[in-house]
């Protein structure tokens, strides 16, 4: 094989995987389209309970369970539930999703709060970039779940988040639920899941009346909690999933503008070469005609 032909065979080579990476992209892109009419049914599922939890609290602050306890025992277990990637060809996803939970773990009260925290890790791509074993080498409780790759798996990762966190509960009792993940605005974010409606202790009757209630309502705030909690999360999971396939079209257009240019400098050396093969053929037809007359002058 010549030089030529070697460069040729490169640039097919990088054509075939130009055209698979513009696929993938494409299939991003419409993941994308997709999400956008579940993230806003979400949102807006969010809102209207928001707008029932402040009608209720303003009138019932004193069903919220406290945040700490006066003794160990009575504090809430850490739970930290970090949403990555099932796939690769997204930049640096899930280092920022990592390093933001070093940062919070790191802020954390290692004498208490940290201590024997519970680490769910969605994606098999951030499960494979995270040291779990210095998280529980930490005394750190790590689950790994499968994560989403396209949006209709998100039903199937929220009943693995939901099973693992009903568990925890049955083991702890109490749990302070924090989601770790990318809200595809300003990058990674936390949201306190459990105990729920925190910042809503001290709003004030918007009406005059308290809602009207056909339970107690502690039991109500307990129902009301397993709505927001599976919305909250659910909600999360979509955002998490659309900022994903953002970063894979963004990081997807960078890597085949490279190959593009890089297709092109190979074009120039292959057009180079083919040159240099011409005048060694028109060198050797010249040196084949004088051959021929020397022959014919004898």
């Amino acid at each position: 094989m010549t030089r030529r032909q070697e460069v040729e065979h490169q640039r097919l080579s990088l054509a075939e995987v130009r055209d698979i990476m513009n696929s993938m992209k494409t299939l991003a892109y419409m993941e994308t389209r997709k999400l956008e009419r579940y993230v806003n049914a979400e949102n807006a599922v969010l809102d209207s309970i928001e707008d029932v939890a402040k009608d209720f609290i303003s009138f019932h602050a004193d069903t919220l369970p406290a945040t700490t306890g006066s003794t160990r025992e009575e504090q809430a277990t850490p739970v930290y539930v970090v949403i990555g990637t099932e796939r690769g060809f997204c930049g640096d996803f899930n280092q920022a999703l990592i390093r933001q939970l070093d940062e919070t773990l790191a802020g954390t009260d290692m004498g208490t709060g940290s201590q024997g925290s519970n680490i769910i890790l969605v994606g098999h791509k951030l499960i494979n970039t995270l040291d779990t074993e210095k998280l529980n080498n930490g005394m750190l409780n790590t689950t790994k779940l499968v994560g989403a790759s396209v949006v209709d798996e998100v039903l199937t990762v929220l009943e693995q988040i939901v099973q693992k966190l009903s568990s925890l509960q049955q083991q702890h009792g109490m749990l302070a639920v924090h989601a770790i993940y990318h809200d595809g605005q300003e990058g990674t974010a936390i949201t306190q899941l459990l105990p729920p409606f925190q910042h809503l202790r001290e709003i004030r009757p918007q009406h005059a009346d308290a809602p009207v209630l056909n339970i107690d309502p502690a039991e109500f705030l307990v129902e009301l909690t397993e709505h927001y909690l599976l919305a909250a999360l659910l909600s999360i999971l979509y955002v998490s999933l659309d900022a994903e396939n953002r970063h894979r079209v963004s990081h997807l257009e960078g890597a085949i503008k490279h190959m593009d240019e890089e297709s092109e400098e190979l074009a120039r050396k292959s057009n180079t070469l083919r040159q240099e093969e011409i005048i060694e053929e028109i060198e050797v037809i010249l040196l084949s005609a004088g051959n021929i007359e020397e022959d014919i002058k004898r």
